[in-house]
């Protein structure tokens, strides 16, 4: 199959700008990590909390630029000894040449790298994969229906994705620019001319130009050159809202069984009145994310996580031999930092969220060690001192974990 003619400005564009920036020496100091493709993330939502890390397992980077899901997966997955591999694919041979770099500088030995389209996938011999990363990529494609279709026919039955595409509503402002730099720096123009026109535009804006008045768009500040030209100056970008998410999902004969941070997805996030934050937060879950984009208006990225599998593959509180594991987080000086009353904070790109954790929230945080199950922290607070009643306990625990997940700092897990 030949790439389609479109994607041949899209491959030229990451071979003189390779996106993100990143440098491989940087791999001795931190590993980069992020939502979706987290392994914890892709247990919790995907496999119910039960992957079994002794068992081989097969993920997929479709479009991994310059790496960095394919370097998180590889590295959480030589931490857990688990035997598999990951398959990095991408158009750029730059941007390739990048992570070979990062995965060399880690002496990882379990990545396996491509050069090529995605959308080539259907003919590739290359086997099926338990998970599929696509970050970034679909909203870059001329049909990314046909890209999401792609993915699907290398994923097994039960295997699931973690996609990242542009929000409409949060990219208020980026259309119109894009439409005058076609005009002003049109792609026959050599690519520095083209950034110095984009640069140009930028600085002599009007205070009422909806780019300039959406202070949530900064890629083109803190990306570098690569940055701007990503927002501005890409030759095939699109948005998507909710629904549309849904329904290339259901046209791959996938369906949405989450979006990233959780919270941002909750109209009671945003409104005050209980009546309409009550009505609301009972519709599916679809309908709910769709109201809550809407009544956001700054989601400038999607990041969901779909399934082929035909049962509930999201990880529940309900069952008490469920693992609690922070994400990144030190449990020991997250529940030091929770003063008394104090109500837990997040900046959701402008939103203030609050939430008011439950009294017991710090005993509860410090028990979490990622092996205690929910029954398991319960005796051991019990062991630390006075015990509450278990319908207490555990009311207290699902608050919490409500909380906690929807600003992704808690998932479950399962021994497997």
């Amino acid at each position: 199959m030949t790439v389609p003619q479109p994607l041949d400005e899209v491959r030229a564009q990451y071979e003189a700008l390779p996106y993100p920036p990143r440098d491989p020496r940087e791999e001795a100091l931190r590993l980069i990590t992020g939502t979706p493709s987290h392994i914890l993330e892709v247990n919790h939502y995907l496999f119910a909390g039960r992957l079994n890390f002794n068992r081989p397992f097969r993920a997929l980077v479709a479009g991994g630029g310059t790496g960095d899901a394919c370097i998180m997966l590889a590295q959480q997955m030589v931490d857990r000894r688990c035997p598999g591999e990951v398959v990095y694919l991408d158009l750029s041979t730059a941007s390739r040449a990048i992570c070979e770099a990062r995965a060399k500088a880690r002496g990882l030995r379990n990545v396996n790298f491509l050069t090529g389209s995605l959308l080539d996938l259907p003919t590739m011999p290359i086997g099926r994969f338990d998970y599929i990363d696509c970050t970034g990529v679909l909203h870059h494609l001329p049909d990314p229906a046909a890209g999401m279709q792609a993915l699907a026919s290398v994923l097994q039955p039960e295997g699931g994705v973690g996609i990242m595409v542009y929000g409409q509503y949060g990219r208020t402002g980026v259309y119109p620019m894009q439409e005058m730099l076609r005009t002003l720096a049109p792609m026959s123009m050599k690519v520095n001319d083209r950034i110095a026109m984009a640069k140009r535009l930028i600085r002599f804006l009007p205070t009422t130009n909806l780019f300039r008045r959406n202070p949530y768009l900064n890629d083109h500040v803190t990306g570098g050159d690569a940055g701007l030209y990503d927002l501005l100056l890409h030759s095939i970008d699109r948005a998507y809202t909710v629904p549309e998410i849904g329904d290339m999902a259901a046209s791959a004969g996938l369906r949405v069984v989450a979006f990233l941070e959780p919270v941002r997805y909750e109209p009671a996030t945003y409104m005050s009145d209980p009546v309409i934050a009550r009505q609301a937060s009972s519709l599916p879950l679809m309908e709910r994310a769709a109201f809550a984009e809407r009544l956001a208006g700054n989601l400038r990225t999607h990041v969901f996580y779909a399934t082929r599998a035909g049962f509930d593959t999201v990880a529940r509180p309900e069952d008490t031999q469920s693992i609690p594991v922070l994400r990144e987080m030190d449990a020991q000086k997250l529940a030091a930092s929770l003063q008394p009353g104090a109500p837990l904070i997040a900046n959701l790109d402008g939103f203030p969220w609050r939430a008011q954790l439950p009294a017991l929230a710090p005993r509860i945080i410090s028990q979490i060690d990622g092996r205690k199950s929910v029954a398991e922290i319960y005796t051991a607070m019990g062991a630390e001192g006075s015990l509450p009643h278990w319908d207490d306990f555990y009311a207290q625990f699902e608050d919490l974990y409500v909380k906690l997940n929807g600003v992704n700092h808690l998932l479950l897990r399962f021994r497997t």
